[in-house]
């Protein structure tokens, strides 16, 4: 059961180096980890339409932790898999596919923890599942601070409220958003107007980078959000244009309309006007959608920068040999929450004398992970599922290329 008391675990840096690699789980009845021992790590992200260029370098991150655990000499031959579905629907991410995907995980019993998924809203139809199930699922990249605190928190665990499922390597809105704002004000912006997509993660992103914004000395001029589907926006560019702003916000990813409302700003006059917005239109579809109307764009990235981290250079390489391509802003998030459940199952295997863990035990030795080494530095958990070790990153985009400006620890 849930319910039953957490035991003590000390997953490290001494326990990574030890195991080189990271955390999985099952709620399934412990069976003893032998030649025919496969345990599979769930992968939920938006691999098809605009949200490809992100969800496949995240998806890739998990495949190379993987494939690194299967080539180490493991307990009575047990080997990891990647079990992998798309959550987007007609090429935007959908929650609703999502949710079926998670149902999939969970009645497959070789499944002891999931990574994903890469989209606030869609985690939000989730948790209550992995939560109900006792499935362990770590996201790369969900910010939204109403899936771990708050109210908003408590009713997503209805099945078991003091037990937490949901884990994030990444850091949240409410520090995303407020970082956003004094970066725009840094970079002298004075006047903003707001547009959101009305998502889980847009529309809270937006919502703090408003109240920042204004906390900071700025003037909101307007606060207006778009319809799921919309491709017209004009009209409600002329009317930001006749409010004199001189940036827009941005709340929303690519594929709900970040793309578009950029590239449609050339259309009503406002090609000089800077834009800013969260990780959702840090992908390479939006320089693609945007064409030249991506200068003059910027954007905060809720994870480090990786060519800037000593500790992720020997990552970086290796995803270069493997994928022949640099990382996306999401890959070592998604590689270092593999290694964590990897790591995860591999001390349950240790503690059961070669038995595997339950999907509890799993989950018990995620949420007791501290000062973890990973490519992004060491991570650990806090009671509700947060990185311990929030890293907000800043970029330019200039000449139609994406350009790192700086990174920020924005640890309480």
């Amino acid at each position: 059961m849930l319910s039953s008391p957490r035991r003590p675990v000390a997953l490290g840096a001494a326990l990574a180096a030890a195991l080189g690699i990271v955390l999985g789980s099952t709620l399934a009845v412990p069976g003893p980890a032998g030649a025919a021992s496969v345990v599979k790590i769930g992968v939920d992200l938006p691999v098809s339409g605009a949200d490809a260029t992100n969800g496949i370098p995240t998806r890739n991150g998990v495949m190379l932790a993987v494939e690194q655990a299967n080539a180490k000499p493991l307990p009575g031959g047990l080997k990891f898999e990647m079990s992998a579905l798309d959550d987007a629907v007609q090429g935007v991410h959908d929650p609703a596919q999502g949710a079926q995907n998670v149902k999939t995980f969970i009645a497959d019993s070789a499944v002891l923890g999931m990574v994903g998924p890469f989209n606030s809203n869609v985690a939000k139809a989730e948790i209550p599942l992995t939560n109900d199930a006792g499935l362990v699922q770590i996201s790369p990249s969900n910010t939204n601070t109403g899936l771990t605190k708050g109210d908003d928190a408590k009713k997503l665990r209805t099945s078991h409220p003091d037990v937490n499922t949901y884990f994030r390597v990444c850091t949240t809105d409410d520090r995303q958003g407020a970082a956003a704002a004094t970066f725009a004000r840094k970079l002298g912006l004075k006047k903003a107007f707001i547009i959101d997509d009305n998502e889980t993660y847009g529309k809270g992103l937006a919502d703090v980078f408003e109240a920042s914004f204004a906390k900071q000395g700025g003037a909101v001029l307007g606060h207006e959000h778009i319809t799921k589907g919309q491709q017209d926006f004009k009209a409600l560019l002329t009317k930001v244009h006749s409010a004199s702003p001189d940036m827009i916000f941005f709340g929303g990813t690519t594929a709900s309309g970040g793309g578009l409302v950029r590239k449609q700003m050339a259309d009503v006059g406002m090609r000089d006007i800077k834009y800013v917005g969260g990780d959702g239109i840090s992908d390479e579809e939006y320089l693609k959608e945007t064409a030249d109307m991506a200068n003059n764009s910027y954007y905060t990235v809720a994870a480090p920068e990786t060519s800037k981290l000593a500790s992720a250079k020997a990552f970086v390489s290796a995803y270069h040999k493997r994928f022949g391509s640099n990382p996306g802003p999401y890959s070592a998030n998604a590689y270092s929450a593999s290694q964590i459940i990897i790591a995860a199952v591999l001390k349950g295997v240790k503690d059961n004398a070669g038995k595997l863990p339950t999907r509890l035990e799993v989950r018990q030795n995620v949420a007791a992970t501290q000062n973890f080494d990973s490519p992004i530095g060491k991570i650990g958990f806090d009671r509700n599922g947060d990185t311990t070790a929030p890293i907000l990153s800043f970029y330019a985009i200039r000449n139609g290329k994406a350009q790192f400006i700086n990174q920020l620890n924005v640890k309480d």
